[in-house]
């Protein structure tokens, strides 16, 4: 499988081992602090994505921006792929295709869409392998590879033909969208969590006589041991009331829309709709097979993008350095079989085929079939 006469992979000293790599921030974040982020970011004369991405390292935390991003990679990881010349699949690059570390850089590559930009660099040698370049280290806009995050001394990548940087230099990526979105749903989580620790339990109210102290402090005793829920000691004489909310909030309905809500946002971002994630009352048949096909909008986007992305020179570059035949042909994913709309457009295709003839290729490309 070794060619001599191909490019090989860059010799050169492994760049991520130089870099001084920092934890990740887990400070509380608020609106403030991504909007400062933001600008930082989005800066013409010094732009740094090191607090931008932290935050997005956080927001990555939320469950539900963790299921519906998940959603959107598998359905590009589940998908069949193939290596083809002229048609006909190319046996030698299916071992690759199927391997953890071409799994690992598909997901790599989708990952480009939510953060805006990805960096990989390749190790040199005869077996495939790679590390992914922190985030917060690839200065797109000066075409570097900084050591420190929040510096801008480092090595140029572009000329170096093992490092693969991915991505529009300003591009910052939906999660930009997605991290306010889920600063707002903590602080609701954490309102909601508040109103059931005071209210979760009933109040307890005892009344005694204001000259009675003796009475006070055997009633004061009596509460202290008898539980946490919130207890009020007040005198006879007193006149108090609580407004507790809860005539209006009774349930916590208040909260649990707030971040249902946010929940359809984040879903719509990532999904392109909400049905295919969550039910609705409103929700039938008709309204889920729409959502379902914006969703396979989306997913054919992003199997365009890694197609592309597959394709291009500088990635076959390096496949050739490591000895595989992508000197011709390309990477494609097997087509999307709708059976539904297969079925009625094979009984179209039979009978025009009756009265013209069809050409093999179109069978092959409307039914999805590839030639082995």
């Amino acid at each position: 499988m070794n060619n001599p006469s191909k490019k090989k992979v860059a010799s050169k000293s492994i760049i991520i081992n130089e870099l001084n790599v920092r934890s990740v921030d887990r400070g509380k974040k608020d609106i403030r602090i991504w909007k400062n982020a933001l600008l930082e970011a989005e800066s013409v004369i010094n732009p740094n994505r090191a607090r931008l991405y932290d935050i997005y390292e956080d927001a990555l935390l939320d469950g539900h921006l963790t299921g519906i991003v998940s959603k959107r990679i598998d359905a590009v990881l589940n998908k069949d792929l193939f290596f083809e010349n002229n048609g006909t699949v190319v046996p030698e690059m299916n071992a690759l295709i199927k391997s953890a570390q071409f799994r690992k850089l598909i997901r790599t590559i989708l990952e480009t869409r939510l953060w805006g930009i990805s960096g990989v660099e390749f190790h040199p040698g005869s077996a495939f392998h790679f590390d992914t370049i922190p985030r917060k280290h690839i200065k797109p806009e000066l075409g570097i590879i900084a050591y420190n995050q929040s510096g801008n001394d480092g090595c140029t990548y572009e000329d170096i033909s093992n490092i693969w940087v991915m991505g529009e230099h300003r591009d910052l990526g939906i999660l930009l969208k997605c991290a306010p979105l889920c600063i707002y749903k903590r602080g609701g989580l954490s309102d909601w969590a508040e109103y059931i620790e005071i209210f979760g339990q009933p109040v307890r109210i005892v009344r005694y006589d204001s000259y009675d102290e003796q009475t006070r402090a055997e009633l004061k005793n009596a509460l202290d041991n008898t539980g946490s829920s919130l207890s009020i000691m007040i005198p006879k004489q007193a006149d108090f009331e609580i407004k507790d909310g809860k005539q209006s909030n009774g349930n916590g309905e208040l909260q649990m829309s707030f971040i249902k809500s946010l929940n359809d946002e984040l879903s719509i971002l990532i999904l392109g709709n909400t049905d295919t994630t969550t039910s609705s009352n409103s929700s039938g048949y008709a309204q889920s097979r729409i959502h379902l096909e914006q969703q396979y909008e989306i997913t054919k986007s992003d199997l365009a993008y890694v197609v592309t992305m597959l394709n291009s020179p500088q990635f076959k570059n390096i496949l050739i350095g490591y000895g595989y035949p992508a000197d011709f042909g390309q990477f494609v994913f097997s087509k999307d079989m709708d059976i539904e709309y297969l079925t009625q457009r094979i009984a179209i295709d039979n009978q025009l085929a009756q009265h013209i003839s069809l050409p093999e290729s179109y069978w092959l490309e409307t039914y999805g079939i590839n030639r082995v």
